[in-house]
């Protein structure tokens, strides 16, 4: 993946603070009162994991995103008025769940592997499991896991993140 289409969809990716003002039985597995807007940054200078993909340099990255919450039997939390991503098959509106610790986003798409300046990029299946922890703060730290399932690039990318209030 190149750096900037890899920036932009890592960023949407990765869009996962979240926030819940929720009432009932849930109430009690989730944080009050993070609506607004947030900075999240990928730290993508630190990958690590099995792919050729992690050891490719990149630098980290940010956008903003504002987060609204709605709960019934469970919160979600949904990113908008941020950049779009450029690939395509990452899912829109980036919407993660609150599982009673963390804000969780999992899902399937195509991880486009970057194979050289002058190479066509090769499309892989892939799936991530992206997750927010809130702190004492109001920031949120945890980790974006991704599995690309075949190709060149086959194996893991793992990247720190974490979000702000803006």
């Amino acid at each position: 993946m190149s750096a900037p289409r890899a920036r932009s969809a890592l960023a949407s990716a990765t869009v996962v603070a979240a926030l819940c003002v929720c009432g009932g039985a849930t109430a009690q597995a989730a944080p009050q009162g993070w609506n607004g807007r947030y900075t999240v940054v990928t730290y993508a200078s630190e990958k690590i994991g099995t792919s050729i993909a992690s050891r490719q340099p990149e630098p980290d990255f940010s956008a903003q995103y504002t987060f609204s919450t709605s709960c019934a039997s469970i919160c979600t939390a949904t990113a908008s008025d941020g950049p779009a991503p450029t690939n395509p098959t990452i899912p829109q509106p980036t919407r993660y769940t609150w599982d009673g610790k963390q804000w969780v986003f999992n899902y399937n798409w195509q991880w486009e592997c970057f194979r050289g300046d002058d190479v066509p990029p090769e499309f892989a299946a892939a799936r991530s499991l992206v997750f927010y922890a809130p702190a004492p703060d109001g920031s949120l730290f945890g980790t974006w896991r991704t599995e690309i399932l075949d190709g060149v690039c086959k194996g893991t990318v793992i990247m720190p993140v974490a979000a702000y209030p803006a």
